[in-house]
C-alpha cells in the first residue's frame, strides 16, 4: 500500500497536528514497514528534521506560506501532487481534505471547534474556510478522529454516515515518564525561572477562548487563600499577539480584577524538550478545557507522574477516566478544592498519580497507526 500524506504541518511541532503527524507517521513506518509512505509538502517548507528516512518527500511548487498559500495547497497543489504520485490513498491529517481528489482520501478530524464554539464563527473569511473544509470532508472516503465525542459531534456537525467515521485516541510521548533526569529537570526549572518554589500548579496549552482559563483563575482565589503566593499558578505556553478578542480574552486584567498578580506566573513557551520535565516539576496540572478533541496535556501530565485536575466535558472523561479530579466547566470552588486537596494531602495526591501512571499505559501511538491503518484499507476498498 502506498499512502501519500499531506505534510503542511511537519515543521510545526509545537501545534496539535505538528505533533499528531509527526508521531503517527513514525508510529505507522514502525507498524508497517511493507508499506510505502510519502510526505507531500509545500515548496517553502524547509525543515524536514525527525522525518523517517523511508519516508520520501515530494515538494509541491508554486505556493506560498499564510492563510491563502495553505488553502491553494490544501485545494490545488496537494490534488495535483496525488495525480502526479498515482498512490493507493490519502491521508489528510488535519481537518482540511481538497474537494477533489483522483485517489480515496482519508482525513483525520481532530476536533469541530470552529462548529460548536461560537468565538471562532467571526470573520467572513474564517467562515468561508470552515464551509469549505466541512463540504469536503462530507466527500472524504474515511474520517479518523480522536474520540467518542469528537466523533459524536462530526456525525452531527459535518453529516457524515457514523459508518465512515472511526475513532483512534492518541498517546503520550515516550519521553513523558515520572523518572526524569533530575539534572535536565533541575536545569528545566532554572530556565522558567521556578528556582525559588518547591510546589507550584502547572497550566500548558494556548490561551484561547475555549481553553477556559477564566475559571482556573477564578478557583485560584480559593487556592490562594489555602497555600499562599508560595505556591504560584503557572501558565506555560504562546501568548497572543491581542488580547481582549473573541478568541483571546483578556486574562491579565482578570488576574488583576482578582487580585492574583502575586500568585501567577507567566512563563512563556516552553520548548518541546522541555516539557516532561515541567510536568514532572509540578505539584498539580490544571487543565480548565471545555471542549478538546482529545486533551493530551492531561494523559502527558498522566505519564509523568502529576495529578491531574480538569473539568468534565467533551473528551477529557475518555482519556482521564477515574484517574483525575474532574468538576464542572463553571464551578470554579469545585476546581479550587480539588487543587487544595491534592496540595495538601500528599498521599492523596501520590494514589492519584498512581492512577494516572496507570490510565496513561492503555494509550499508545500503536495502536493509533493500527486504527489508522484500518481505515486506510477501508478507504480503498471502498473506491
Amino acid at each position: 500500500m502506498h499512502i501519500a500524506l499531506n505534510g503542511w504541518f511537519w515543521d510545526q511541532p509545537h501545534t496539535g497536528s505538528g505533533q499528531y503527524l509527526r508521531h503517527l507517521l513514525n508510529a505507522l513506518c514502525a507498524l508497517a514497514p511493507q508499506n510505502r509512505y510519502t510526505l507531500i509538502t509545500p515548496r517553502h517548507l524547509r525543515t524536514l528534521d525527525a522525518l523517517p528516512p523511508e519516508v520520501d518527500v515530494l515538494p509541491v511548487r508554486g505556493h506560498v506560506s499564510g492563510h491563502l498559500g495553505k488553502m491553494l495547497f490544501e485545494q490545488r497543489g496537494y490534488p495535483r501532487a496525488l495525480a502526479r504520485l498515482r498512490a493507493d490513498v490519502a491521508h489528510v491529517p488535519y481537518w482540511a481534505p481538497p474537494l477533489r481528489s483522483p485517489i480515496p482520501v482519508v482525513c483525520s478530524v481532530l476536533d469541530v471547534i470552529p462548529l460548536v464554539i461560537r468565538e471562532y464563527r467571526t470573520g467572513l473569511l474564517n467562515r468561508a474556510y470552515t464551509s469549505l473544509v466541512t463540504a469536503a470532508a462530507r466527500g472524504a472516503a474515511q474520517i479518523v478522529t480522536i474520540s467518542d465525542a469528537s466523533r459524536d459531534d462530526i456525525i452531527a456537525q459535518i453529516g457524515v454516515p457514523p459508518e465512515r467515521v472511526s475513532v483512534t485516541y492518541l498517546a503520550a510521548d515516550r519521553a513523558f515518564h515520572p523518572e526524569g533526569d533530575r539534572q535536565a529537570d533541575a536545569a528545566a526549572r532554572t530556565r522558567y525561572g521556578l528556582d525559588d518554589v518547591d510546589d507550584f500548579v502547572l497550566y500548558l496549552g494556548s490561551y484561547n477562548a475555549h481553553k477556559n482559563l477564566h475559571l482556573l483563575l477564578a478557583a485560584y482565589t480559593y487556592v490562594a487563600q489555602g497555600v499562599g503566593p508560595d505556591v504560584p499558578l503557572v501558565l506555560a505556553g504562546h501568548v497572543p499577539p491581542h488580547w481582549a478578542e473573541p478568541r483571546f480574552p483578556d486574562l491579565p486584567a482578570y488576574i488583576n480584577e482578582l487580585g492574583l498578580d502575586n500568585y501567577v506566573r507567566w512563563i512563556g513557551p516552553v520548548d518541546e524538550a522541555d516539557k516532561p520535565a515541567l510536568y514532572r516539576l509540578a505539584s498539580v496540572f490544571a487543565f480548565p478545557s471545555r471542549y478538546e478533541g482529545f486533551g493530551l496535556g492531561p494523559l502527558e501530565a498522566m505519564a509523568s507522574g502529576t495529578p491531574v485536575v480538569a473539568c468534565n466535558t467533551s473528551s477529557i472523561p475518555e482519556v482521564t477516566g477515574d484517574a483525575a479530579y474532574l468538576v464542572d466547566t463553571t464551578d470554579s470552588k469545585a476546581m479550587g478544592g480539588a487543587i487544595l486537596s491534592l496540595l495538601m494531602q500528599p498521599e492523596h495526591a501520590r494514589q492519584m498519580s498512581n492512577r494516572g501512571l496507570a490510565r496513561s499505559r492503555e494509550f499508545s501511538w500503536r495502536k493509533t497507526a493500527d486504527g489508522t491503518l484500518a481505515a486506510y484499507e477501508r478507504a480503498i476498498a471502498d473506491r
